[in-house]
Formats: C-alpha cells, structure tokens, sequence
C-alpha cells in the first residue's frame, strides 16, 4: 500500500528537478502581483476594484489561449517521449498559427466591446465608491492591455514548448526577469518616481506590457541560440508546413480543450458579474482575494504541469503503467501539500488585508474569503489535477464534461441562484460556491479509479 502511493527518493528528485522552477517562476510572478495589487490598491476602492475588473475581462482571452495550446501540448510531450522531433517541430507551428489567430480575434473583440464588459460589472451598490471612475479608469486599463496580448501569447506558445521536453529552468529565468521589470515600472509608473509622470492604473498597465515583451525577447533568443539542446526548434520557420493528418487529431483534441477554457472563464466572468451585485466592496475584497489565492496555489499549478509532461511523456513511450503510477504519486502529493496550504492560508488571513488601502469592510470580507479558500484548496487542488491526468491521455472531450459543462451546470448556476434569489451575504454564498466542487471530487475519484484515459495519442504518427 505504501508503495502504491508513495514514491522513492528518486521519484521525488525527478518531480523537484521539474517542479523548482515552475514553482519558483509562478511564486514570484504571483507575489509580485500582489505587490501589483497593493500598490495599485493604495490609489483607493476605485483603482483596484477598475485593474481588478479589467484583468477578469482579459481572463477570457488568456484561458482561450491556454486552452488551444493545451491540445497541442498533448502531441507535444508524447512525441518528445517517443522521441520524434519532428513531431513537436510541426506541433510548434500548429501553436504559432493558433496563437497569432486567437489574439488577433481578442484584440478585435475587446477594442469593440470592451467598455460594455466592463459596464456590466457596475451594476452593484457604490458602496460610497465612484462607478464613473472605476469604469473610466478600467476602460484605459484595458485599451493600454490589448498591447500586450501577442507577446503573452508567444510566450505561452515558446514556454510550452520547452516545459514539453522537460527544460524548465529557461522560462523560470525569462519569466522572473519580466517580472522584475514589470515591478520596477510599477513603481516608477504607476506613482511618478525618477521624473516619470504619475499615471496611476494605465502606469500599471504599462509596465505589465512592457515586461511581456522583455519576457518574449529573452526565451525567443534563448531557444533559437541553443537549437542543438531544442532540435525541435531547428528549422522550425524555414517552412510553415504542418502535416494535414496532425492538423486534423490536434484540432480534434484541442477544439473541446478551447471550448472548455472559453466557456470556463466566461462561467468565472459571469460568477464574479453576480458577486458584483453585492457591491464594489465584494469587488474589491474578491480582487484581494483571487491575488492571495493565486500566490497560495503556485504549487498546485506546478503539479499540474508535472502531470503533463511526467504522466504525457511516459504515455508517448508506450509506458502506460508507469504512466498510471506516476500519476497516482503525484495525486497523493499534491494532496498532501495543500491540505498543509490550505492552513498557512488560514493562519494568514488576517495579514494580507492589512497590506491594503482599503476600508474595514473590505478588509473583514476579504479575511473571511481568505479563510473559506483554504478550507476548500484541498478539493480544489485534487479536481485540478484530475483535470490535467485525464487531459494527458487525450481524453479531451471527458475534460470539457468534467470542467466547463459542471462549472456551468453547477457553478455558475448556484451563483446566480444566490446571489438573484437569496438574501444571503457575499461570504454566504463565496462558501456555497467554493464548496459545491465537492460533486467534482466524487466524479473525479470515480474516473481515476477506471484508468480509461491512458492512452497513446502519437502512436501512428
């Protein structure tokens, strides 16, 4: 039994030569955006709650992003495991053409539509708060944004790429340097230090821009001057040419991972639009709180990748039980890891909120946000990784039943049932939302015990 569920020394190297920098890259970029959030929340209710807005509205385009890409990360850590790479040369085509299309789309729609999305997050109680002001504040928030999207993009399609074959350590590295810059901007931007000029909110969207493109600068050159460690890269735009064949299984694959990431933020969206309905204090207090929460979870975002590219690779080589164990070892971990986080997360609640300029109200809705969260992280964290151990084996269209159709079925329903037809506070409902996922674990457990995703998806190709 022990041995079934827990892995030897040399399984646990392995997970921390992959995991670091992941985690390293993730804990900084998160802990920055708080320091983001706190200095951007020292301009007041208003600022933080725009930024926040803002930044929900642009969820739609990065999950939409993550999730074409995701379809083909499937191919791509398989054909690295079976070792053929001229295999994930054409994968990283498919994600360049993917990418380039998808951005061009959301810059299209948010430049059209934008100021709506973001008017349809104000309906809520003031609070004593300015409406106008946020919605003008967050309206050149999102335009200065849109700049930034093409480079984010790349990134994702380059970072990938690389974290497929297990080289992890080159995005940790790109990624802390744009975060640096972004947090050195922040500072200069966002108050008008060093002769700069004060520009509040649009100065933090500034520096989020400009440090995208310092990100993709840096891992572009990095990969294309060590094409003998990335072969795959060699040759990669002396033509565009993708075999019809693998088209035709990505698309298949990845359409039902697009659609799922699409309709899960849009559920997210909806769910944060009837949090609004409680006022621009919950606004604030749930910006906070997805910011904490999101430092919290680098580890349970790290294992999801771990189970990619761990779990992917072994099903490439034809090494389902190992694949099927090593799966198993992760899941326990995770577990075991984030129940110990979910009671840091607790423990701390009442200290994050005092880094904020907020009012009391703000600061006790987001404490016992806090506390909610981490009650629930474990279940989370399991339905995370069950997501990703059953995206591996290609199984794709069993992840858009087990994620978007129950957040939308489920989730979102609940949410808009309380929040319309109850008079239960904003903390009320947060718990009933966060806990719901419960039916989520039992799925979750039922599927992982059939064993029916590993399967090998580059086999005859």
């Amino acid at each position: 039994m022990w041995k079934r569920y827990v892995g030897s020394k040399a399984f646990y190297k392995g997970v921390l030569t992959l995991l670091i920098p992941i985690i390293v890259q993730q804990f900084i970029s998160s802990f920055v955006s708080l320091l983001d959030n706190i200095m951007v929340g020292s301009l007041g209710t208003e600022s933080i709650s725009a930024a926040s807005i803002s930044n929900t509205v642009l969820t739609v385009h990065m999950l939409a992003v993550f999730g074409g890409l995701s379809g083909a990360s499937i191919f791509g850590a398989q054909f690295f495991g079976k070792g053929d790479m001229d295999g994930m040369r054409h994968t990283f085509r498919f994600k360049v053409y993917f990418g380039v299309v998808c951005t061009a789309v959301a810059i299209l729609v948010y430049a059209l539509f934008g100021d709506s999305f973001l008017r349809s997050f104000l309906q809520g109680e003031s609070n004593g708060g300015d409406l106008e002001l946020t919605l003008r504040q967050g309206s050149g928030y999102l335009r200065i944004m849109l700049w930034g999207l093409l480079p984010f993009t790349l990134v994702q399609v380059y970072a990938g790429t690389l974290r497929e074959s297990g080289q992890t350590t080159a995005p940790m590295v790109a990624g802390i340097c744009a975060i640096l810059t972004n947090l050195f901007l922040n500072w200069v931007l966002i108050f008008g230090h060093l002769g700069a000029p004060s520009l509040g909110v649009e100065g933090a969207a500034i520096a989020t821009v400009i440090s995208r493109y310092v990100e993709l600068l840096i891992v572009v050159i990095h990969s294309h001057r060590h094409t003998d460690r990335y072969v795959f890269l060699y040759g990669a735009y002396r033509s565009g040419f993708v075999p019809r064949r693998l088209i035709g299984k990505i698309t298949r694959t990845g359409l039902p991972l697009l659609i799922n990431e699409i309709l899960w933020s849009l559920g997210m969206t909806f769910i944060n639009q009837f949090y609004s309905t409680r006022g621009l204090n919950a606004v604030a207090a749930l910006n906070i709180t997805g910011t904490a929460w999101n430092l919290f979870c680098v580890i349970m975002f790290a294992m999801g990748s771990a189970v990619s590219i761990m779990v992917g690779q072994r099903l490439g080589a034809g090494k389902m039980e190992e694949a099927r164990d090593v799966d198993r070892k992760l899941i326990v971990l995770t577990e075991v890891i984030h129940i110990l986080i979910g009671l840091a997360m607790i423990v701390f609640s009442p200290l994050v909120p005092r880094l904020y300029n907020v009012g009391e109200e703000v600061r006790e809705l987001t404490r016992q946000m806090l506390v909610v969260a981490g009650l629930s992280l474990p279940l989370h964290s399991f339905a995370h990784v069950t997501y990703f151990t059953i995206r591996s084996g290609g199984r794709t269209v069993i992840t858009f039943f087990f994620d978007a159709v129950y957040t939308w079925c489920v989730t979102v329903l609940v949410a808009f049932l309380l929040t319309r037809y109850t008079d239960l506070s904003i903390i009320q409902i947060y718990f009933c939302v966060q806990f719901i996922d419960i039916i989520k674990l039992i799925l979750g457990l039922l599927m992982l015990r059939s064993d029916f995703w590993a399967r090998n998806v580059v086999r005859d190709d």
